[in-house]
C-alpha cells in the first residue's frame, strides 16, 4: 500500500510537469522557414531587423537550449523569466526568418544573364 502511494505521488509530480518543461518550451522555439516564404524579400528583411533591434538581438540570432542533465530534460521545470522566454522565441523566429532570405537569396543583387554575341 505505501509503495503504490509513492509511485503515484510520483506521477503526479511528473504530470505536473507536461508542457511546462525546458525541454518542451526550448524545442516550441524552433520554427519552420517555410511560413515566411511567402511574405515578400524586402518586408522580410525589414520585420527580421525590426524584431532583432526590438529584442537587442543580433541579426543572425538562433534559438539557445540548455543541458539539464542526461534524461532530465523533460521533467525539470522551466524557471526561466517570461521576459527570458520572449527574447528566445524571437530568436527562433529570426533564424526561421534567416533560413528563408538565405533560401531565397533576399537581398543579393538578380543575377545578370550574360547576353553575347554569337560567334
Amino acid at each position: 500500500m505505501r509503495w503504490n502511494l509513492v509511485v503515484l505521488a510520483s506521477c503526479l509530480a511528473i504530470a505536473g510537469c507536461i508542457g511546462t518543461s525546458i525541454a518542451e518550451r526550448q524545442d516550441a522555439n524552433v520554427q519552420s522557414s517555410l511560413q515566411y516564404d511567402s511574405v515578400p524579400c524586402n518586408q522580410l528583411l525589414a520585420q527580421r531587423n525590426r524584431l532583432a533591434q526590438q529584442y537587442r538581438l543580433p541579426q543572425d540570432a538562433k534559438p539557445s537550449f540548455s543541458d539539464p542533465g542526461v534524461g532530465l530534460g523533460p521533467f525539470t521545470p522551466d524557471a526561466r523569466s517570461k521576459a527570458q522566454r520572449e527574447v528566445e522565441q524571437a530568436s527562433g523566429r529570426i533564424d526561421a526568418m534567416n533560413r528563408s532570405i538565405a533560401r531565397r537569396e533576399c537581398g543579393k543583387p538578380a543575377k545578370q544573364t550574360k547576353l553575347g554575341l554569337p560567334g
